[in-house]
């Protein structure tokens, strides 16, 4: 009986092994496609998102890496770092415009030209590609037609600036076995297309109307990768999608123009409010953050210091206004340069790197009333003279209620308190107080008083 029990244990053990080792190696064999959302506008957050993604599709070996976009464009700077990425990437990358409806507009038209596999959903388009100067500008005729002067340094800036744009997507390419011709129209004329137009010119490889249909259709297809030559397999893959993590999301949160323009805000009132209260200690703080922080955002960010400079003069004027009375002109200037600071703070025509106009009048408004009619009342009332507590009493008359040498008695403000003199005192004499201490008034004659 005892062996019977022990052979049924052996097998339960070795049964329960059995089902370990093959979930491990079901799940260690198990093929995975990573699924990636850019959805806005790229900035420093979207290349960080994007390389952090791509470093981890390549630790966890998987098969695929799936970039579903919709984008009105972005950043120069951080559209090189994603397509560095994509390009030294060890794990094909394709790029799939969707759903229908979106759009792979200016820096999105190179990210599709970057990847191993450009795709799109029916019903989106791409293109408009011509690069914007930060800073606002006309674009000038390229083409040389109707010119009858020399060009301008800014119009020789945006021929350099377009050149190397037409450079680079047409490396992008020649790299990837597309239109050569028509990226450089996208550039030049900032040309679109619609999903089934790019297909027929040979700008995508493949249009497809949802992620399986994608993995049908590119399932055998060959890519280069790091210079080898790598056929893709997608039947039964995985589709994981990795969201951005607390990094990318707080540089998301913290790059976001509004958010920036509010921490730069509150970083001055913080040091004003501080600086005119020494030991607040709170404002001082909380000020420097936000203006730490601040600073570190505009880093990033497409910033007009011609704008930065308006905010600051605006705020000094208000602030004049709140020492310096001037009938109300040095707050309307200050809140016009404000204003116009604000506007043209992030001066630059990319898509989703603006200030909301909302968010601009109210701390417009917040910031007049703060300065003008706040700080100014607070000042005013330091400036008032002290009439209560200790300090209100020395200056003050006090009367001899009985003469004395050197310690007495006088009346103050209907009561009597004990008095040190260094001067003999008489009855009914005033005196000023001079000091106090504790309970204990230190008066002095008034000199040419009358004395009883």
């Amino acid at each position: 009986m005892m062996r019977v029990k022990s052979l049924h244990v052996m097998f339960s053990l070795l049964f329960v092994f059995s089902l370990l080792l093959y979930t491990t190696i079901t799940s260690s064999t198990e093929r995975t496609a990573i699924q990636l959302v850019i959805d806005d506008a790229i900035g420093p957050a979207t290349e960080d998102y994007i390389v952090r993604a791509l470093e981890k599709a390549d630790q966890q070996r998987a098969e695929l890496v799936v970039i579903r976009m919709d984008t009105p464009g972005g950043l120069d700077s951080a559209m090189r770092g994603i397509i560095k990425s994509i390009i030294n990437s060890s794990v094909p990358v394709v790029t799939y415009v969707a759903p229908s409806g979106s759009r792979a507009a200016s820096a999105g038209t190179y990210i599709l030209y970057a990847s191993h596999i450009a795709a799109m959903a029916p019903g989106t388009n791409l293109g408009a590609a011509t690069p914007v100067k930060i800073g606002g500008f006309s674009p000038p005729d390229i083409s040389g037609k109707d010119k009858k002067e020399s060009p301008t340094d800014s119009d020789s800036m945006q021929k350099k600036i377009i050149n190397d744009a037409i450079a680079y997507i047409r490396g992008l390419a020649e790299l990837r076995g597309r239109n050569q011709d028509w990226a450089e129209k996208a550039v030049r004329e900032a040309a679109s297309l619609q999903a089934s137009e790019a297909l027929k010119i040979n700008v995508i490889d493949i249009v497809a109307t949802g992620i399986a249909d994608l993995f049908a259709q590119i399932n055998g297809r060959k890519v280069m990768i790091q210079g080898h030559e790598r056929s893709l397999n997608t039947t039964g893959l995985t589709v994981r999608e990795i969201n951005p993590d607390w990094r990318s999301r707080l540089l998301s949160v913290i790059t976001n123009p509004n958010v920036a323009y509010i921490l730069m805000l509150m970083g001055i009132y913080g040091l004003i409010l501080e600086f005119s209260n020494p030991g607040a200690i709170i404002p001082g703080t909380v000020g420097a953050i936000s203006l730490l922080l601040a600073m570190y955002a505009f880093q990033l960010l497409p910033i007009n210091y011609a704008g930065m400079s308006l905010i600051l003069l605006g705020v000094a004027l208000m602030v004049g206004e709140a020492f310096q009375p001037s009938f109300g002109m040095l707050g309307i200037g200050g809140t016009i340069s404000f204003v116009f600071g604000s506007i043209i703070l992030m001066d630059t025509d990319v898509p989703g790197l603006g200030i909301d106009l909302s968010v601009i009048i109210t701390f417009t408004i917040s910031s007049a009333l703060l300065f003008i009619f706040v700080v100014g009342m607070a000042i005013k009332a330091r400036r008032r003279p002290v009439v209560t507590g200790s300090e209100e009493l020395v200056g003050s008359e006090a009367i001899v209620i009985d003469g004395f040498e050197h310690e007495g008695q006088v009346s103050l403000h209907g009561e009597i308190w004990r008095a040190i003199s260094d001067t003999p005192l008489q009855k009914n004499q005033p005196t000023t107080v001079t000091s106090i201490k504790g309970l204990t008034l230190y008066v002095k004659p008034i000199e040419n008083s009358a004395q009883e």
